[in-house]
């Protein structure tokens, strides 16, 4: 839905709303989950950090002052969110999610297009943090050089060379190996 309905709807759910706060919820929950997927490339953990961010949302609520656009505020939210589930997540549970997968506990990709998505998602693996982070910010969640300057508390123009940084790249992963 459109952030131009969000202003009324965003009013009530700072002053207190619970049925306001729900249609908020409701209306920006699929851009949570779908950045927290996209920077977790899990699925389970994207709904864990989704449930957090709800939650998270919930308490800083209030803090929102209108400095940077609703969904921009609420995608840093998210960012830092999936952030410190990194810095706490431990090698071992990364490797038992993976064996989980291969032991067929898990559902893994589904097999449409696999080997370009086991392409892409391996050459932006093998990108440095800070590139990784920029791609999912401005290819996967579509935000702009401004907003994703925002969330990452870069300047606009870092990641003006970070987007350039990672097409270098990836055209030079992709073209034939000398």
């Amino acid at each position: 839905m459109e952030e131009a309905a969000d202003p009324d709807i965003l009013a009530a759910a700072i002053a207190g709303d619970r049925e306001a706060f729900e249609a908020l919820l409701r209306r920006h929950y699929d851009r949570i989950h779908g950045l927290a997927w996209q920077l977790t490339g899990s699925r389970a953990d994207a709904d864990d950090i989704t449930q957090d961010v709800c939650c998270i949302l919930a308490e800083k609520l209030s803090a929102f002052r209108g400095d940077a656009k609703f969904t921009t505020w609420l995608c840093s939210i998210v960012y830092n969110a999936c952030r410190d589930f990194h810095r706490r997540r431990s090698a071992f549970t990364r490797f038992a999610g993976r064996l989980s997968i291969m032991a067929g506990l898990a559902r893994g990709p589904d097999g449409r297009d696999l080997y370009d998505a086991l392409w892409i998602e391996s050459a932006i693996a093998r990108l440095k943090p800070d590139l990784r982070d920029t791609a999912i910010l401005i290819a996967g969640q579509q935000l702009s050089h401004a907003e994703a300057a925002q969330i990452l508390g870069v300047a606009e123009a870092t990641v003006s060379w970070r987007m350039h940084e990672v097409r270098r790249q990836l055209a030079a992963k992709a073209g034939p190996e000398d």
